[in-house]
């Protein structure tokens, strides 16, 4: 695991965390999540501690993991609508029409009304990003973002990103790819020895 770590985040930056496998880069955004407590020490958010589980911090952050939290039994859009109510947020105006630009914007609109467990991998992480586009979260907590993703779907998560820190978001993602961001913007956590 890791010992003595502080950083800060601050809106419209994008921090990327990396470190060899096992370092503990999805730990670390576990505990941030909420899903693993800390050994020792704190999450703060707007200066004050905060319980990871309390439901006001869970509406400021979206997780987005190695697997798509996806059913398997639902379509596209049916799995996208499931999150908004299971979140209690919808979107501003109809919820079908902001669904469908989500899916245009992630690539995935043929995939919308197929079911989840008949499609590969990355079809599957395109869906699971246009779900991270409906939620109105302040903080992405990114593990691995373009995993099984082509060149094309690389591209519209850099750009995702960038969408959100220039909407004074926060994003921390644990990646070794490149997310096409100045350095000034995505500062590095190196957890461990850097591969």
């Amino acid at each position: 695991m890791f010992a003595g770590l502080r950083f800060a985040v601050s809106a419209g930056l994008c921090l990327q965390v990396v470190g060899d496998n096992g370092a503990g880069k999805t730990t670390l955004l576990r505990t941030l999540a909420g899903l693993l407590e800390p050994d020792e020490g704190e999450v703060r958010w707007n200066g004050q501690r905060v319980e990871t589980r309390s439901l006001e911090f869970q509406r400021e952050f979206v997780y987005l993991g190695h697997q798509p939290p996806l059913k398997d039994d639902l379509t596209g859009r049916e799995n996208l609508r499931f999150g908004l109510a299971l979140r209690g947020t919808a979107p501003a105006g109809d919820a079908g029409r902001a669904i469908d630009a989500a899916l245009a914007e992630v690539g995935a609109t043929a995939l919308g009304d197929r079911l989840v467990r008949s499609l590969s991998t990355g079809q599957r992480r395109r869906i699971a990003l246009a779900a991270l586009r409906l939620t109105a979260a302040r903080i992405w907590l990114l593990d691995e973002p373009v995993t099984n993703l082509d060149a094309a779907g690389q591209a519209v998560v850099a750009s995702m990103v960038a969408s959100q820190l220039d909407a004074g978001g926060i994003v921390v993602a644990a990646t070794h790819q490149d997310l096409g961001l100045a350095p000034a913007r995505c500062p590095q956590l190196v957890l461990g020895r850097r591969a």
